[in-house]
């Protein structure tokens, strides 16, 4: 198993300075991936639960703040050598399918096929609203069809679609990206919908340990939703070992234990060995990548906690 870092560019990392000082800890930590979310215009209210949070309110929200998610990963290639750099999660619709296959394919180009696409159908409907995308409520469909045309786009030499969202024809796309045959696509979401999606297209489901509705916050909890993973693949005939397990969790790592709401202590809380004990129990049910969350308020905060994670946890796990 691995381990990676899921930002938001907001706060402390919303300059240049800060987000190279995050990325080159994490490099000479030993982290393997890179993740970025991705918002690009915040509304000023939502009307929408944000389904990561117990009280519905999305973290975000407070700043306003947000880079494109896409940019700062091409930022990121340039500086960094080894890292793996996931779009954590991209909302598929939000952007244009051809422009968006051809934003990845240019990242993974230019950084040597270092691109992950983590991609969902995303959440919050104001946002849609003012990038004028397809409908909010279509928005699942547009998801599986944009996926559907970006590995058109990578893979064929005279590549073509017609759909109810995609239509090109008479077209030439190159260069192909160089992650071969085209940059992985790790399908989030906990939800029937998205475990269907992950099934079908995903060289990998990513889920978040902390969905309010579909909690995956301990490795038997996780076990099950990679069961129900396992059997929408077999409904298809799809080998489920094809399809890697990504997982964030989606709190920091703290050094003092914390009770959870079942009375159990929190995983990733507690002593460095409680830790390593946590990531052994979900390397066990199957998880190959393990991105945790450890951004603070300031940029040494962010760096003290990614940093002892580094030393505790993922330079002593296998």
């Amino acid at each position: 198993m691995d381990f990676g870092l899921h930002i938001g560019t907001r706060g402390c990392l919303t300059t240049r300075e800060n987000i190279m000082a995050m990325a080159s800890s994490a490099e000479a930590g030993g982290y393997a991936i890179i993740g970025v979310a991705d918002h690009l215009i915040v509304p000023v209210q939502t009307g929408v639960r944000y389904p990561y949070t117990a009280d519905g309110v999305w973290p975000g929200a407070p700043t306003g703040e947000c880079f494109d998610a896409i940019a700062t990963l091409t930022f990121l290639a340039g500086f960094t050598q080894r890292v793996k750099l996931l779009t954590s999660v991209l909302v598929v619709p939000y952007r244009p399918a051809v422009l968006t296959a051809k934003l990845l394919s240019t990242a993974d180009s230019l950084s040597g096929g270092r691109v992950i696409a983590g991609v969902g159908s995303g959440w919050m409907k104001e946002e849609f609203d003012a990038l004028e995308t397809p409908p909010f409520e279509a928005r699942g469909a547009v998801t599986d069809e944009y996926i559907r045309a970006w590995k058109s786009l990578w893979t064929e030499d005279r590549p073509a679609m017609n759909g109810t969202h995609v239509k090109f024809d008479n077209v030439v796309f190159k260069p192909k990206p160089t992650s071969k045959p085209h940059p992985p696509v790790w399908v989030g979401g906990e939800s029937a919908p998205a475990l269907r999606r992950a099934a079908a297209m995903g060289e990998g489901w990513y889920p978040v340990s902390n969905n309010a509705q579909i909690p995956l916050d301990t490795p038997a909890k996780l076990k099950e939703g990679i069961a129900r993973l396992h059997r929408a693949a077999e409904k298809i005939g799809r080998d489920p070992a094809s399809i890697d397990i990504a997982y964030v969790w989606f709190k920091p790592p703290q050094w003092t234990p914390v009770t959870n709401a079942e009375g159990q202590r929190q995983m990733f809380t507690g002593t460095a060995d409680d830790m390593l004990e946590d990531a052994a129990a979900f390397a066990a049910v199957g998880v190959k990548h393990l991105i945790v969350y450890a951004q603070q308020p300031t940029i040494e905060a962010t760096l003290d906690v990614q940093q002892r994670f580094a030393e505790d946890v993922v330079r002593k796990t296998p």
